[in-house]
């Protein structure tokens, strides 16, 4: 394969698609650095900012002749905003989370929510990252509870607990192709457990690599990709673009 990008990049991602990139990065000898970091810190997503941008300034000082860091991440409750390069360009998908990623469209991703309001997604990193809604949750969590509040208060946190479910009828499972086929099996036998157990309806989609492959070889499109210039961040949108670029003077203050 030919690279299309010839310059050095340096790959920043979320852990979730740790699976999918390892396919990729096996052929892309100009990727001269790779970090992935820890799934779940959209959840706090001063927590999400702060980590990329201390693994954006790691390196920036490591003085590897690249030409861009790009991001495998999406806008994740806006954890990538205010994000910002000091070199170097910093180039993130025009996505709002994994699912577009792993989908390979944002509007293929829109249409899907669209038609499926309830949908709760399951893929390779999602599975593996963390427990997702099924019976295992349940008994884990379950378990926490028990051993921190006794059995009477388990079951009663328990029953509120679950309460969040009742907003899903649909669990998707989504892959790209680039994992494992019996790994891949696997994942649909569990997706299917957790459905079932659920009362959910069970739906596959078939997910699409060519937007990871874009990030990685470019081009970087402006309809699918932000391209930050040193000193610009990322602030969300209100529309189809997702993300546009603001320079620090914009940057919030503290809180906010």
């Amino acid at each position: 394969m030919e690279n299309q990008v010839k310059q050095k990049i340096a790959l920043i991602f979320c852990g979730v698609l740790r699976d999918e990139f390892k396919t990729l990065l096996n052929l892309r000898p100009h990727v001269v650095h790779v970090q992935d970091l820890q799934q779940g810190l959209h959840n706090t997503p001063s927590t999400l900012r702060l980590t990329l941008q201390q693994a954006v300034d790691k390196v920036e000082g490591m003085e590897l002749g690249i030409h861009a860091i790009v991001l495998g991440y999406g806008l994740c409750s806006r954890g990538t905003e205010e994000v910002v390069t000091k070199h170097v360009k910093l180039v993130l998908p025009r996505a709002h989370d994994c699912l577009t990623l792993l989908l390979g469209d944002k509007e293929r991703y829109a249409q899907y929510v669209k038609d499926h309001p309830g949908c709760y997604w399951y893929s390779p990193g999602w599975i593996r990252c963390h427990t997702p809604p099924g019976p295992d949750r349940y008994s884990k969590l379950k378990q926490e509870y028990i051993e921190k509040f006794g059995e009477e208060d388990a079951e009663f946190l328990m029953e509120s607990e679950q309460g969040w479910l009742t907003h899903y009828s649909v669990g998707t499972y989504v892959d790209t192709g680039l994992t494992d086929k019996s790994s891949v099996n696997n994942d649909i036998t569990y997706t299917k457990a957790c459905t079932d157990w659920l009362k959910w309806r069970f739906d596959r989609q078939k997910g699409s690599a060519q937007l990871l492959t874009e990030l990685l070889d470019g081009p970087w499109d402006n309809e699918k990709f932000l391209v930050l210039e040193p000193g610009q961040m990322a602030r969300m949108t209100a529309d189809e673009k997702v993300v546009t670029a603001v320079g620090l003077a914009n940057r919030q203050k503290p809180g906010k």
